[in-house]
């Protein structure tokens, strides 16, 4: 989807309507600084309001996330090609957040082996080197729970033994037994609790 085109659409649909920016930023409940950001390309309408901004501007949602008026004759054609292209954008997204998980994920256990050598070397046993090391270990599981919530608002969880692609809970997540990014699970469709491994694409 191309922002700036979308953007330019709704100016022009706003503009064709009579409507000043304020004029349809209170019709929709929200500042004039928002529509400002939409019609320049730098964001998109939020999906809540979406349907109402269409209603407002006598277009379809369609033709909004073209960007463009859509004949009838060219609908299938533009449906199909803007499905492509949302499944593309959330592909890209999911292997950003997923990119980001290992990352901190490494940068984590790096600072943590980093953090217990300098512990154990250099404070002096006692009491001062058991509370360093505890507290790394508290830092280090912070972390490790934003990781979990990037891993588990991705993609789904393959059951092994029906084939079903499981998206649980963050807690539901937590809970669970894993190796890596495989988790023990129970999976709805089948009810048996195997090892479920992470996929990304779903």
């Amino acid at each position: 989807m191309n922002q700036f085109k979308i953007g330019k659409f709704i100016a022009e649909c706003r503009k064709e309507k009579g409507l000043t920016q304020m004029q349809l930023s209170e019709k929709l409940g929200i500042t004039d600084k928002a529509v400002s950001k939409w019609e320049r390309g730098i964001t998109m309408p939020d999906t809540s309001i979406m349907l109402e901004l269409c209603d407002i501007l006598g277009i379809s949602v369609n033709e909004l996330l073209n960007g463009e008026k859509i004949n009838m004759e060219n609908n299938d054609q533009k449906n199909k090609q803007l499905l492509l292209e949302m499944a593309n954008e959330l592909e890209k997204k999911n292997k950003i957040i997923w990119s980001a998980m290992w990352t901190i994920m490494i940068i984590s256990i790096t600072c943590l082996i980093a953090g217990l050598l300098i512990a154990a070397f250099l404070i002096p046993e006692g009491v001062w080197q058991l509370v360093a090391i505890l507290g790394l270990c508290v830092v280090f599981l912070i972390p490790c729970f934003y990781a979990l919530k990037l891993e588990v608002s991705v993609g789904a969880y393959k059951c092994k033994n029906c084939g079903y692609e499981i998206v649980p809970t963050y807690t539901q997540a937590l809970n669970a037994m894993h190796r890596g990014t495989t988790r023990y699970l129970k999976c709805p469709k089948c009810g048996k609790r195997t090892w479920c491994k992470k996929i990304i694409k779903k």
